[in-house]
């Protein structure tokens, strides 16, 4: 993906889908740092939330095994809708396992 190709994604295809209050989080993709893009998503009255940076030396080598690794196919439109993925997705793994990763990855 390029900034143009993403701009054009979030101009024709996502900034139409939002209301006032979603959130569209973002990993830190230079692509993602649009201001085009941003202007039309505060235009539906949403706002941007990057993901903080991470380096690749302290993520962990793998994810869970591949039929508990999560999925989000569904548009979440709410902070309480983004609470609630979390939460299911949070039941779909073991604790010792998010517990090694937030630790790996330097979130403790």
């Amino acid at each position: 993906m390029n900034r143009a190709i993403f701009e054009a994604y979030v101009e024709t295809q996502l900034a139409p889908t939002l209301s006032p209050g979603d959130v569209v989080i973002l990993d830190n993709l230079a692509a993602h740092k649009s201001s085009r893009a941003e202007a039309a998503i505060k235009a539906r009255g949403a706002w941007m939330l990057f993901l903080p940076p991470y380096s690749p030396d302290s993520t962990p080598s793998k994810w869970p095994s591949p039929s508990s690794r999560p999925t989000c196919a569904r548009a979440i439109r709410t902070i309480d809708g983004l609470w609630r993925e979390i939460a299911d997705i949070c039941q779909l793994l073991d604790p010792m396992e998010c517990r090694n990763y937030f630790n790996a990855a330097g979130y403790t």
